[in-house]
């Protein structure tokens, strides 16, 4: 769990955002278990590439709930900004399937910080998205 606070030279933070978001039309991309795994895949690689910390990550047919913790340097729109286009560029490219819509995401999202409810309340919400 990311409960310890980040340093920079000017900043000293602890920023938690739970997103959901869904591809467009609702589709059940996330079924299909090749564009599930390479989904996380490149989630992994795009967060690694910013400094996002992933404290969860799950999918569910029709959408991904992803809990990340983040430097105050990027906003919550930057980081769908980043996921939303890092991964639909490449899985378009990959999957032929996915190709035929107009875009991959729906341009909306859900986001949320840790403050009202626990950070452990939401990762073991976003963890058991698959098994409900």
């Amino acid at each position: 769990m990311i409960e310890e606070y980040r340093h920079t030279k000017t900043t000293v933070s602890l920023l938690n955002y739970h997103f959901v978001f869904c591809p467009r039309y609702r589709r059940k991309i996330f079924l299909n278990e090749a564009v599930d795994l390479r989904f996380k895949q490149l989630v992994q690689e795009i967060c690694e590439e910013y400094g996002f910390k992933i404290v969860a990550m799950e999918t569910d047919k029709d959408h991904c709930h992803l809990f990340v913790n983040t430097l105050p340097t990027f906003s919550p729109a930057d980081v769908m900004n980043k996921v939303k286009g890092g991964t639909s560029k490449i899985l378009r490219e990959e999957f032929a399937h996915l190709n035929q819509m107009p875009s991959l995401w729906t341009r909306s999202y859900f986001v949320s910080t840790a403050g009202k409810v626990s950070n452990e309340t939401i990762k073991r919400y976003v963890e058991m998205q698959r098994k409900r």
